[in-house]
């Protein structure tokens, strides 16, 4: 049922690529919004997720890596809704789109395959938006903390985990068998960014070796970047390794969907 919801919504596109993917991203609003367990993974999770941070916190040296507890939760709170409300999400919506051959049916439209996915994905990626506006807007007022002093940086940061997030989802979709394992196949990336990407630790805190190679993990660009938009600690060097290594991610991600991400059920 869902998937003929979505699929007759797409028939009603324009024929502009903004109106077809606009066109599927309602069609997939409504089933977002129907589906509790999506609903409370994308919206309740991110949210409650830095309060335990917070506690946490305490025992932390953060004076020793220049930052305090509002500039460490803010980047973290952001990082958490990029992983739970766009990656996580995603990845289930993916595959279960296609395990219901919704997306073997929107190929034989007008939608292209990029235009499939973009839409599908638009619910979810403007969830992640909404979430991490309002963080910014909770930390600033709770937190005590000041502007930013290199919006730049965090809207850069912001942008670029929105479009990763969601081409390592489709990534993650073509490796999931089926929708019951979306939700395990998702976790090794959640955990692996959640303690290597600076969002639960700071990687200031950590062994220079070991900091430098979780600067190379795919969500460690993106927090640094929406960290230095507050501090604006970062040099040009330093602001242009963080764009590189978030850039050849999405590259990769882009890359390996094209080449392996799978439109009909895996048998």
């Amino acid at each position: 049922m869902s998937g003929t919801a979505t699929t007759r919504a797409a028939g009603r596109a324009a024929t502009t690529p903004a109106g077809r993917m606009a066109a599927l991203a309602r069609a997939e609003l409504t089933l977002f919004g129907r589906s509790r367990s999506t609903l409370v993974a994308a919206v309740f999770v991110p949210l409650v997720l830095p309060f335990s941070l917070r506690s946490a916190a305490g025992e932390m040296d953060l004076e020793e890596a220049g930052l305090s507890v509002g500039l460490l939760m803010l980047p973290a709170a952001i990082g958490f809704s990029l992983l739970f409300a766009v990656y996580s999400t995603l990845v289930n919506v993916f595959v279960a789109r296609r395990e219901q051959l919704v997306l073997k049916r929107l190929r034989t439209g007008e939608l292209r395959d990029a235009e499939i996915l973009a839409g599908a994905a638009l619910p979810a990626t403007a969830t992640g938006l909404v979430q991490s506006l309002l963080v910014v807007g909770a930390c600033t007022a709770l937190l005590d903390l000041h502007a930013p002093r290199a919006p730049q940086l965090a809207v850069a940061g912001l942008l670029l985990g929105l479009v990763l997030c969601v081409a390592l989802a489709a990534v993650t979709a073509a490796l999931t068998r089926t929708a019951e394992s979306a939700q395990v196949t998702s976790i090794p990336l959640v955990l692996v960014s959640m303690i290597g990407s600076g969002l639960a630790v700071p990687l200031e805190l950590l062994p220079d070796r070991l900091a430098g190679l979780c600067r190379l993990l795919p969500l460690t660009p993106v927090v640094t970047l929406l960290r230095a938009g507050w501090t604006g600690g970062l040099s040009a060097a330093e602001t242009l390794r963080a764009l590189g290594v978030a850039l050849v991610w999405i590259a990769l991600a882009v890359f390996a969907v094209r080449r392996w991400f799978r439109w009909e059920p895996r048998r």
